[in-house]
């Protein structure tokens, strides 16, 4: 097994909605916000080489978007899913799953793109499996109003519409050890119906996805949720129990959003799990 770390674009929340209650004075320390109070926000993937599967972890937000929709979301940088997976050697076409922790845009819009005869929506990986939650997807596809600007019809309908679209089969677990992909999957239900965290098991370390249950090295401590979660009191003790999981197996969290750190470790503390040491993903594995 190969992982390689993939860059799939940036672009920029408002800090306030990424640290709900948290005052700026305290999320600005790790999350430096701009004059219009964003702050900068990666859409990081993992892609595992495996014998002959080539599994792709999110994807981004894609590039098929209106001017408008971009405007609220303001990328910045240079990366893009293209580029990044050609720098590790690779292409599209040579995904042969994609597995998305769910469904909200910014982790599955690179999913779907406009195809190149501009006549309607097509899967951006042709030789790939969608993998989600059946329960997710339902959650998705028939949206609270909360979260109905979160999950885009253009990004969901066209991979049903393909046939390329499978279900995790989990049963009733809400950790799912050994999946069909290979790796053992956390299902978590506040920030949305079950989002899924891969724990991956690479070069003797625990390596886990870890999503929107943590987004950043901010949002470490147990009470930092966003206001993207649809059931925060919910969040906070599936939080708490996996960094406190996380502590005791010697976890490395691997951060999809954070734009500045890529790995860490956590410590117990009197005030509850902490950072411990952050690493980039190549001084870690290389």
């Amino acid at each position: 097994m190969q992982l390689y770390s993939i860059e799939a674009g940036n672009f920029k929340l408002d800090g306030g909605a990424m640290f709900g209650v948290v005052p700026k004075t305290i999320w600005n320390r790790t999350n430096p916000a701009d004059s219009n109070n964003m702050i900068n926000i990666a859409t990081r993937c993992l892609l595992i080489e495996d014998g002959n599967k080539l599994i792709l972890i999110d994807n981004g937000l894609g590039s098929k978007q209106s001017d408008k929709f971009f405007k609220y979301y303001y990328q910045w940088g240079d990366y893009s899913l293209e580029t990044s997976l050609k720098e590790k050697g690779f292409h599209r076409n040579d995904i042969t799953d994609v597995f998305m922790t769910h469904l909200h845009f910014d982790h599955c819009g690179g999913s779907i793109q406009w195809n190149s005869n501009k006549t309607g929506y097509e899967p951006a990986f042709k030789n790939a499996t969608f993998w989600t939650d059946k329960s997710h997807w339902q959650w998705a596809t028939q949206p609270n109003p909360r979260e109905k600007a979160s999950f885009l019809k253009e990004n969901l309908l066209p991979m049903e519409e393909s046939g390329q679209l499978k279900f995790i089969n989990r049963g009733e677990t809400m950790f799912l050890q050994n999946s069909e992909l290979g790796f053992d999957i956390l299902f978590a239900d506040g920030h949305t119906e079950k989002q899924m965290l891969p724990h991956i098991n690479y070069k003797g370390k625990t390596l886990v996805f870890a999503a929107d249950l943590v987004p950043t090295v901010g949002h470490i401590p147990v009470p930092y949720l966003t206001s993207y979660d649809t059931r925060p009191l919910l969040t906070m003790p599936e939080k708490e129990q996996f960094l406190n999981l996380a502590i005791k197996d010697n976890y490395y969290l691997f951060f999809e959003h954070d734009a500045h750190n890529e790995i860490c470790t956590l410590q117990a503390t009197e005030k509850g799990p902490r950072l411990d040491k952050i690493f980039t993903f190549h001084e870690l594995f290389n």
